[in-house]
């Protein structure tokens, strides 16, 4: 059987506030720990000017013991 231990997950959001919310949000659920995250802010240019910017928010979820497994997780990925 195999164990889910962690994921690395990516999400794009618009602001940064939005981006603080979301990984505060994602810090209050229990079916995980949060163990790193990170915000970065993102341009596309062309030609010097910019296009559009946005929030890249990485977040780390720690599932279970890598060396003491005891859970049995499931994900379900939605694409909207």
């Amino acid at each position: 059987m195999a164990h889910l231990i962690k994921t690395t997950e990516v999400y794009r959001v618009e602001t940064e506030d939005e981006a603080k919310k979301f990984i505060e949000e994602q810090k209050a659920i229990r079916e995980y720990e949060i163990t790193k995250y990170s915000s970065e802010y993102k341009e596309q240019k062309k030609g010097g000017e910019i296009l559009q910017s946005w929030y890249r928010v990485t977040l780390i979820k720690n599932f279970d013991s890598e060396k003491e497994p005891v859970g049995s997780t499931t994900i379900v990925y939605e694409n909207d």
